[in-house]
């Protein structure tokens, strides 16, 4: 990489890891998106997974407490049941009109909960279970298997501290679960880890930053400042959809 090629990855990855550090989702699309433009996703997906993978053990010991483990259980069962599914997908059905579609769901959603829905009590084993279904589905056929298991947590009454951590600790598994998928392709290089090593310092600092700010900050502005990162992050990918068609 030149001088320039690992400036404008230190750029990016410090500031998407304090948008990750707060709202504990977001790194992974806001940094492939811009890398993208200079690298190839080869290059830049695998160090991106890695970077994921430190960020969460990096915020692990100080939301442990906080994680909906009962949400989580069904979650998991429904991603790992509908990831074939999607991966399936991927090799068969047009993606960019999948991740419009994504788009489009997302952006209503982000409407709704804007405008005050939201569920009173937490769904059951059952309905969990269908969004860790379309989580999976997403992870599978886009690698993104984040909005509906975001739009979940801050559409129940769990609590902005309790989803924020209940997010990190999902994200943790399926991105040890990617990470290991990509093993056997040949994409974890030397390069790779030289590349995911130069990027840790500004992410670990990136995310203590974004942390310190999650701290401070009273539930409805998180929940609003949540709301805007996921209708820009939609908006990103449905960009990118349309650009692709």
């Amino acid at each position: 990489m030149t001088l320039f090629h690992v400036s404008f990855a230190v750029v990016v990855v410090f500031a998407a890891a304090i948008v990750r550090g707060f709202s504990g989702f977001g790194f992974s699309l806001l940094t492939i998106t811009a890398l993208s433009i200079v690298f190839a996703p080869a290059d830049v997906i695998p160090v991106i997974f890695i970077l994921e993978i430190a960020a969460s053990l990096h915020l692990l010991p100080s939301i442990w407490k906080d994680v909906h483990w009962r949400s989580l259980l069904p979650l998991f069962a429904g991603c790992l049941v509908a990831t074939p599914i999607g991966v399936w997908l991927l090799a068969n059905a047009p993606i960019p009109a999948l991740q419009l579609a994504m788009s489009a769901f997302a952006i209503a959603m982000v409407a709704l909960m804007a405008k005050g829905f939201a569920l009173k009590s937490m769904p059951g084993t059952a309905a969990t279970t269908v969004v860790g279904v379309a989580a999976g589905l997403a992870n599978g056929a886009l690698g993104i298997g984040g909005p509906p298991v975001i739009l979940f947590y801050f559409a129940t009454p769990a609590g902005h501290a309790a989803g924020r951590a209940s997010l990190i600790a999902f994200f943790l598994v399926t991105d040890v679960i990617a990470l290991a998928n990509q093993a056997p392709q040949g994409l974890l290089t030397w390069h790779v880890g030289t590349r995911s090593a130069i990027l840790l310092p500004p992410l670990i600092l990136g995310v203590w930053i974004g942390a310190r700010q999650f701290k401070s900050t009273n539930p409805e502005t998180f929940r609003k400042v949540v709301l805007a990162v996921m209708a820009l992050l939609a908006v990103i990918l449905g960009i990118r959809a349309i650009l692709q068609m």
